[in-house]
């Protein structure tokens, strides 16, 4: 062997030099952990990044989705710091859990002890909360990908959830939905998806889908295909059940029983009353029904927007790994379907699940990837922009046009306000926007839980004849409202009830440029 090296070391230096060895580029050799995912978005960071992203969502979108997001939560909420508000129907037959506003309440506390409370922190910081917490969710979403599918997969994962119109819309929100969501892909992040074996960590996943589970009880329906695939690839399943599962799953409801019970004054279990009320006697249909295909024809469609070809695309690519989150999508759509009230908001949890799967598509394509991205950027920033600045933002410029009422002056001043909405039940913010005790009335409408066959809510029986309800509300001009609030529709069926009591036109706000049934395209404010 030394008479053949030196065969080799013939004509070569002889000294004891050390052989310096090319340095590799590629990715796969560095040993640098320190950064590894950290500067992986187009050279920039993902963290940064997301965070002043997510902020400038949260200041772009000035819209109205729907009530919930805030007669469920800032309502609430306001009543438990400053204790006046409004408390619907839902609240008072304990279907509703504490959890949730408790968390936006205690930003209010602070900001009480402050003595910051201006109505304008009150209902942004709520927002930047959430915004911030989506932020976090969409850096976890970047890691779990490029942890199982590598960096190139991972960008443009976070791309598309970047550049998502319906994520865009509801992220910021206070709804439960978008907590909801928050949560799910926080703990799909410590879901053992690329390994075979249970994690000693399954606790923290199975903690966020506990409380997950408590902040809208049918997140279960999401997590369920995901939970019985980690059971049915677990090595010792009696102890991730009884050792992990049920034990984390007690901590969770025993801790909102425990606020429930505190704020509800009573014993209660807003888990179990709120699938019975919703599944079991499907109150939601009152609030209308629609089709059973309608999530497949429809509602998905409209949710993952121009993302479809490509989600299509990448549900062809899908790996072994991969396919309990393409069942977990196709699941809940199938469940959601047999329910009769259906939303769009329903199924947003799901929508980062298939942002996955567009990732992987986009990082197939060669010749026509930067044409799809392109497209997808614009489409999406077409109705993200337009859903987020313009439709239905009539009802929060009212609540900012109101909030002129709150300067009350000394006795001598004109008779304390009253605002009247003749409107849809709910169609606006109530005392969150306001921030101050003004006597505020509107339509209500809860639905039928005593089983009489000819109820009718309050808002059905105005809007079946408009001038007799009021007429019969109001007898005389002394209990009338300083102002009416309506949607311009109705002007001319309770113009003599207008003109016959010196009403005039104070304000007129745009609202839509599609208005649908009782909505108007403008809201008009009448001033005594």
């Amino acid at each position: 062997m030394e008479r053949i090296r030196a065969r080799f070391l013939f004509g070569l230096p002889t000294s004891s030099e050390p052989v310096k060895l090319r340095t590799r580029k590629s990715k796969l050799y560095s040993k640098d952990k320190a950064n590894d995912g950290i500067t992986g978005f187009f050279g920039g960071s993902v963290t940064v990044f997301s965070v002043i992203f997510r902020l400038v969502n949260c200041l772009l979108v000035q819209t109205s989705f729907v009530p919930d997001e805030y007669w469920q939560s800032l309502e609430i909420s306001h009543g438990m710091v400053f204790k006046y508000g409004y408390e619907s129907w839902e609240w008072r037959e304990g279907i509703r859990g504490y959890s949730y506003p408790l968390f936006f309440a205690v930003i209010y506390k602070i900001l009480h002890l402050l003595r910051y409370d201006t109505v304008q922190l009150l209902i942004l910081l709520p927002r930047v909360a959430q915004a911030l917490l989506t932020a976090l969710a969409d850096v976890k979403l970047y890691h779990l990908v490029r942890r199982s599918e590598g960096p190139d997969v991972a960008k443009w994962t976070f791309f598309c959830q970047l550049c998502s119109w319906f994520t865009w819309y509801c992220c910021t929100r206070t709804l439960t939905n978008s907590m909801e969501t928050t949560l799910t892909v926080l703990a799909l992040y410590y879901y053992p998806l690329c390994t075979d074996k249970t994690h000693n960590s399954s606790w923290k996943y199975l903690s966020l889908v506990s409380w997950a589970v408590v902040v809208r009880p049918t997140a279960l329906v999401v997590w369920l295909p995901l939970l019985f695939h980690h059971l049915w690839r677990a090595e010792n399943k009696l102890k991730l059940i009884t050792h992990q599962g049920l034990p984390v799953a007690a901590a969770a409801l025993v801790s909102s029983a425990l606020i429930d019970c505190i704020f509800y004054g009573k014993w209660i279990f807003v888990q179990w009353n709120f699938l019975k009320f919703n599944i079991f006697h499907n109150v939601g249909k009152f609030y209308g029904t629609h089709p059973w295909h309608w999530y497949l024809t429809q509602g998905f469609v409209a949710v993952i927007g121009p993302h479809l070809p490509v989600f299509l695309h990448g549900c062809s690519l899908t790996s072994t790994r991969h396919r309990v989150l393409l069942i977990t999508i196709i699941w809940t759509l199938l469940v959601y379907s047999f329910l009769a009230h259906k939303e769009f908001r329903f199924i947003y949890p799901v929508l980062p699940f298939c942002m996955i799967f567009c990732g992987m598509s986009l990082a197939q394509l060669r010749a026509w990837r930067s044409c799809a991205a392109c497209a997808l950027l614009v489409l999406n920033l077409a109705a993200a922009f337009y859903t987020g600045l313009v439709h239905q933002r009539g009802v929060l410029d009212l609540m900012a046009h109101l909030q002129h009422l709150c300067d009350i002056t000394d006795p001598p001043s004109p008779p304390e306000p009253e605002v009247l909405f003749l409107m849809p039940c709910h169609s606006t913010p109530f005392y969150s926007h306001l921030h101050c005790p003004v006597r505020l009335r509107f339509l209500e409408c809860p639905p039928d839980l005593t089983g009489k066959q000819d109820y009718v809510d309050e808002a059905a029986l105005f809007y079946a004849d408009p001038l007799r309800w009021l007429g019969s509300s109001y007898p005389n001009t002394s209990m009338l409202p300083t102002h009416v609030v309506l949607f311009d529709p109705l002007e001319k069926e309770i113009s003599a009830f207008l003109d016959g009591n010196k009403f005039v036109k104070e304000a007129e706000l745009f609202h839509t440029h599609l208005p649908e049934g009782r909505v108007g395209r403008k809201i008009f404010v009448y001033k005594q």
